[in-house]
């Protein structure tokens, strides 16, 4: 299973939440509660795709800090080992944005990363988004941006997206 994979690799794991590898099972129900978010919110997380080989190669949110509908609205990515330094984070966030914005219509989202994240702070910066400070997110200190619905250039999505 491509996702668990992922989320099992010692350079994505050091900076998500995990302080063992997921199981399958884990990965499984993750996967269950992912649905279960699009059919009653309309939005959670999707997997990136490499175009050239049609392989998973990570994945990318949109969905409220901590899964609490109460809290702010986050963008997030996280990539297989193999597939970072391609732009794939960039693009992946941009679109994150741009769904955020024109399909949930929301007018900001923010992100946040370990602050020694470093190249996803560079991803955060890239997407335009603007230094918020060091807050608390996931019981950790974390780097966060915000970006507002405006400061996102060409911020439409085909049609076919704004229907789900």
């Amino acid at each position: 299973m491509a996702l668990n994979a992922i989320d099992t690799e010692p350079a994505v794991m050091r900076f998500l939440a995990y302080t063992v590898p997921p199981t399958i099972a884990e990965t499984n129900a993750a996967i269950e509660r992912t649905r279960l978010a699009w059919e009653t919110r309309g939005y959670s997380w999707w997997s990136i795709i490499e175009q050239a080989t049609g392989k998973i190669v990570g994945s990318t949110c949109v969905q409220h800090v901590a899964r609490d509908p109460s809290n702010e609205i986050e963008i997030a990515w996280r990539l297989a080992t193999a597939s970072t330094g391609k732009g794939y984070a960039t693009e992946a966030g941009k679109a994150a944005a741009r769904f955020a914005f024109d399909a949930v219509g929301i007018d900001h989202v923010i992100a946040m990363a370990l602050p020694e994240n470093t190249a996803s702070l560079r991803v955060m910066q890239r997407i335009g988004m603007q230094y918020r400070g060091i807050e608390t997110h996931y019981d950790h200190s974390c780097t966060t941006y915000v970006l507002h619905g405006g400061d996102l250039a060409s911020s439409h999505l085909p049609p076919e997206l704004l229907s789900r």
